[in-house]
């Protein structure tokens, strides 16, 4: 018979016991392995682009014209409704005509007083040129004779002159629509008194088709489209207007630049605080749907149509200023590739 020792038999009855509690735990659970993300797949596509260079700029009317009165008076008519669209010499304003039609018959008269008096020395001096030579009268006075003949005819002159100047002072008491365009408000209602010294404003307006987009261009900008736009058979002289580069406009809300025209002027001189110069595109307005004063998207083409790859803004990624797309392989695998992105067209 074994005989243990007290401590041995304490430590065998420890093994024991773990030997009987590993065996009835369960077998560890397996872990499920995590599927691979889904990826959504772009493909590029290829197409026919034109590079575009984009501004903000403001509509302008071609002409715009302040009406205001060239004689004074009290105005009795108004013939226009505000904002209705006129045509050269419709009728706007009516200053009374009484006074201006009272200095022209006075000046009429004048005219004929003068006449008569005109008559009246010359038949002087036909009468009494032969009695010089008889000596019935002195040399001095028929010469005195001849210089009133002289005077009157002058007279004569002078008045219808004044007949004149009081006809075109009765022709401006109608005031008339120096260009086509839109109207805006009448300043002055009827029974007011109007200054003919140009200082009372009595409506504006503006010209309707075509029209002008204003807006400004970096100089390194317009000296790109001069070269793209230039042809070989122009000479050294030539203007913004004579190279017919397009311009495409919309105003706030359109779809697109629906708007087409072309540059036809650009200031002489650069901003030297912005690096900026002036432009100024034209455009026709049919439909007048182009009015004075709005803002307006503008877009110039660069150079003629090219070929190019497109991908989705959305698959761009930036690692510090870095442009990169992640490609999948034929391998499916995915790969990131740097790239260098030219201009949005469309989204892409």
């Amino acid at each position: 018979m074994i005989t243990w020792h007290p401590t041995v038999r304490r430590i065998a009855v420890l093994v024991a016991l773990t030997g009987m509690l590993c065996g009835c735990n369960p077998a560890d659970p397996t872990v499920a392995e995590t599927p691979p993300p889904p990826v959504t797949v772009s493909q590029p596509v290829t197409r026919e682009v034109v590079d575009y260079d984009d501004y903000d700029g403001r509509i302008a009317a071609v002409e715009t014209v302040e009406v205001r009165a060239r004689v004074r008076g009290y105005l009795v008519k108004i013939d226009l409704q505000d904002g209705q669209t006129v045509k050269k010499d419709d009728p706007l304003f009516e200053i009374d005509p009484q006074p201006y039609e009272a200095t022209l018959n006075v000046a009429k008269a004048q005219v004929k007083l003068a006449e008569a008096k005109k008559i009246q020395t010359q038949a002087d001096v036909k009468r009494n040129e032969p009695l010089v030579s008889t000596g019935a009268i002195t040399r001095a006075e028929f010469d005195k004779l001849r210089a009133d003949a002289d005077m009157a005819a002058a007279a004569v002159k002078a008045n219808e002159a004044n007949v004149d100047s009081a006809e075109l002072d009765l022709k401006f008491t109608k005031i008339k629509a120096p260009i086509n365009g839109k109207v805006s408000r009448a300043q002055v209602t009827v029974g007011n008194l109007v200054s003919g010294s140009g200082e009372t404003l009595l409506t504006t307006i503006t010209s309707v088709d075509p029209m002008y987009v204003y807006f400004d261009v970096d100089e390194r900008s317009l000296l790109r489209y001069r070269t793209v736009f230039r042809k070989d058979n122009q000479g050294a002289e030539v203007t913004v207007k004579d190279l017919k580069i397009p311009v495409d406009v919309a105003l706030e809300g359109e779809e697109g630049y629906p708007h087409h025209g072309v540059l036809d002027f650009a200031d002489n001189r650069v901003n030297p605080s912005t690096g900026t110069i002036q432009v100024r595109g034209v455009l026709p307005n049919p439909q007048r749907i182009l009015g004075s004063g709005m803002r307006a998207r503008v877009r110039v083409p660069i150079g003629d149509p090219h070929k190019a790859v497109l991908v989705t803004e959305r698959a761009v990624g930036n690692d510090q200023g870095r442009k990169f797309l992640y490609v999948v392989n034929d391998q499916d695998v995915v790969e990131r590739r740097d790239v260098k992105l030219d201009r949005l067209v469309g989204g892409l």
